[in-house]
């Protein structure tokens, strides 16, 4: 059975996952480091699929993942039915709406990829350390498991976005970037995937193991 309580972080999931999306297309500077706003938030969604996989299950994890890519998928169209869509006369906005929420296919493609590929390595990574220390030392898998993905995520992204469009140097530099940034949210959010787990854990008789 599954908690009623855990639903709240499977909505957490997809709502930042959403969100990433588009707070993608803004580009600000961290310690001098240029990144996509959605580094703020896409890290979190690692946090999510480990306290749902810790809770519920490898098969639970799983699913959630590909209901993310869904949605995705479906917010993608539904934004490009809305810019195809002639605007009324009196709206003077529509470049405003291509450049915020129009990303390009390229963009949307690199993006998709690195996400079900990761995530998925994510969970699996989650579960083969957790078999490897029996069930102990949340905070090893929760780490590990992230580190790994967060660079597959990393590589993946940049390299099909961006690949002939800037120099390799830069590409690197884009993906450590990234990566270091990455790294340090998940190194941070340790403590609260203890707290999640705890709170949202109830009753483990009710947990579904993979």
């Amino acid at each position: 059975m599954t908690s009623p309580n855990i639903q709240f972080i499977k909505y957490l999931f997809v709502c930042s996952l959403l969100l990433a999306n588009i707070l993608a297309c803004k580009i600000i500077t961290v310690g001098g480091m240029v990144l996509p706003a959605a580094i703020i938030l896409y890290p979190l969604t690692f946090l999510f699929t480990d306290v749902v996989a810790e809770i519920e299950g490898k098969k639970s994890a799983g699913a959630l993942v590909m209901t993310g890519f869904y949605m995705s998928l479906f917010m993608v169209l539904v934004i490009l039915a809305g810019k195809l869509h002639p605007p009324a006369g009196f709206w003077k906005h529509q470049e405003a709406y291509n450049i915020i929420l129009g990303s390009t296919p390229r963009i949307v493609m690199a993006s998709m990829i690195a996400y079900i590929i990761s995530q998925r390595h994510d969970v699996w990574a989650f579960h083969w350390w957790k078999k490897k220390t029996g069930g102990r030392h949340l905070w090893l898998r929760n780490n590990l498991s992230t580190i790994v993905s967060q660079l597959i995520d990393s590589v993946l992204f940049i390299t099909i976005a961006f690949w002939g469009i800037f120099p390799p140097a830069v590409i690197g530099m884009m993906i450590l970037s990234q990566y270091l940034v990455k790294i340090g949210i998940a190194l941070l959010d340790t403590p609260i995937c203890y707290i999640l787990v705890r709170f949202y854990g109830g009753n483990r008789e009710q947990v579904q193991r993979a």
